[in-house]
């Protein structure tokens, strides 16, 4: 994800609609990419999944085939006609033809795209890291590295010209300048903050050895820029910044003083930003209670009974804990029905963590600002988690996705508890080595069960390992040390409990009766072909 992870791009967003962030979110980045790569103009586009990855049994179910339409189509991630982007890409005239190809992909989330329309064609690689993160890794075959964190100007060369490559060094427009290339196909790829002056542009047309320029727009909300500098990047740089220049300060102060230096923008803009998110948060839930409907899903709306029965006192009393569970139900109800969302860390683990810190800030009255605190507080854990492990359940199950929620929130409770900054960093420790191994075996290959049982399962350790640290129950193993074991463990589980819905509940027989079921009623459109070349 990077060496210096965003708090509002790799952890907490983006706001979205679709079942899951590393499908149907980075899919539709990569689309909004391949679009400006294409100058607006698509006719015709061919998806190769290799049968190795975790796409060929995911990409129609868990939000590919849309994220990716819709990318293509220039929408955002939250845009309300993403339900209907079968019939929306037929009006646009797009023809997407998907295959099963066997070519190496190295990367369990790739897409290799071809893209064509009557006067041009390029083609495009690119991975989906996690959490709605993507990164294109090669046009018209040529090696580049593309996160979608900078206006990425690209100058197709016929021959390579050094002296046009210095110029573009010394203009001083540009933070990075790379330059690439195969056989006689060259690319210079220019990295900027801002976008490209048009004179400029039209300067590098003109040239005789560029055959053309292409704009590709930043699809992130925090642009990266040239030399970044964070106050920390990993736990123990942490600890010596707080001991040598922020003394007695909370870790979501830490993890707001990180943002705003990372992203390059005032702490007051940083907790604006922040402040966005909860009230969206916040009403996602709200929405979410009233009752939700969609025909592609295989849970029907279950929250507001739950509340009727928690108001009723007929539920087993534990008032914080039921909130919780209703919070998180109301929150993957909203997921599962195409609402708006904040994937947090993920779209599919989007309940345990809003659940968790919302619920427990509403039980104890908490106001916006000590909300935003306890996000920040979360969000820097899961800066940790990012540049230490993974956010991607296709590298790492749902440890990496409930697991990674459950920590950042239990640092958020003892936030909202009045805890300390050790009660803080004890909580995520516990509560992630709580998590590790946790398998990602979703039924019908759709993003709601078990995936509503273990957000509100992580919502509890995150409450239990809260309630333990505050009484100073002892973590013993240090955050840091955690994290690298998640990693670790990652490493080493199968790939068919990472989200192929290849083992675990995935390939029950009640899983493959729901499979059918929805089969019936989603049937393909003229528009998404599957040819599939196993």
């Amino acid at each position: 994800m990077g060496s210096f992870p965003s708090i509002f791009n790799d952890v907490l967003g983006p706001v979205m609609r679709g079942p899951s962030s590393s499908h149907s979110a980075a899919s539709l980045r990569i689309g909004r990419m391949a679009r400006d790569l294409m100058g607006s103009e698509i006719t015709h586009v061919t998806v190769d999944y290799d049968p190795n990855g975790s796409l060929v049994t995911t990409h129609k179910s868990q939000g590919s085939d849309l994220g990716l339409s819709g990318g293509l189509m220039g929408w955002e991630t939250d845009d309300e006609r993403l339900p209907n982007y079968k019939d929306e890409v037929v009006k646009a005239g797009i023809e997407i033809e998907v295959r099963y190809l066997d070519y190496g992909a190295e990367h369990p989330n790739t897409y290799r795209l071809a893209l064509s329309s009557d006067n041009k064609k390029h083609t495009m690689t690119a991975i989906s890291t996690g959490g709605g993160m993507i990164e294109v890794q090669q046009i018209d075959g040529i090696p580049v590295s593309m996160k979608g964190d900078y206006y990425e100007t690209l100058v197709f060369l016929k021959d390579s010209d050094e002296g046009l490559v210095g110029w573009l060094n010394d203009e001083g427009s540009f933070d990075e300048v790379f330059v690439a290339g195969i056989e006689r196909l060259s690319i210079i790829n220019l990295k900027s903050r801002n976008c490209p002056d048009n004179d400029l542009i039209d300067e590098l047309k003109a040239h005789q050895l560029v055959s053309s320029v292409r704009i590709l727009n930043p699809v992130l909300p925090v642009l990266a820029r040239k030399n970044i500098n964070v106050p920390f990047s990993n736990v123990e740089q942490m600890l010596e910044y707080r001991k040598d220049k922020g003394k007695g300060m909370s870790l979501g102060g830490l993890g707001a003083i990180y943002e705003s230096e990372r992203a390059g923008v005032s702490i007051e803009e940083v907790n604006q930003r922040m402040l966005n998110l909860v009230e969206i948060m916040e009403q996602s839930i709200r929405t979410g209670l009233t009752g939700t409907k969609y025909k592609d899903r295989i849970l029907h709306s279950q929250s507001p009974n739950f509340e009727q029965m928690m108001n009723a006192g007929k539920l087993v009393p534990g008032d914080v804990l039921n909130r919780i569970i209703l919070y998180v139900s109301a929150m993957m109800e909203m997921k599962s029905s195409m609402g708006v969302i904040v994937a947090a860390p993920t779209a599919g683990s989007c309940g345990a963590l809003p659940g968790a810190i919302l619920g427990v800030s509403d039980a104890l009255n908490k106001t916006k600002e000590e909300r935003v605190e306890a996000m920040f507080a979360a969000g820097i854990i899961g800066v940790f988690i990012a540049s230490g492990a993974t956010f991607a359940a296709e590298e790492a199950g749902c440890m990496a996705e409930c697991g990674s929620g459950a920590s950042m929130a239990a640092a958020g409770i003892v936030s909202l508890a009045g805890g300390n900054f050790e009660k803080q960093m004890s909580a995520a420790s516990m509560a992630l080595q709580s998590s590790l191994g946790m398998t990602c075996d979703t039924l019908a290959n759709r993003v709601e069960a078990p995936c509503l049982g273990r957000n509100v399962t992580a919502a509890s350790n995150a409450l239990s390992s809260a309630n333990m640290a505050l009484a100073d129950y002892d973590h013993l193993v240090p955050l840091d040390q955690v994290i690298e074991a998640m990693k670790q463990v990652g490493e080493l589980m199968p790939r068919e409990l990472c989200c192929t819905g290849l083992g675990g509940l995935a390939i029950t027989p009640a899983s493959r009766l729901l499979e059918k079921q929805l089969e019936e009623i989603n049937k393909l459109t003229p528009s998404m072909k599957d040819e599939a070349k196993v």
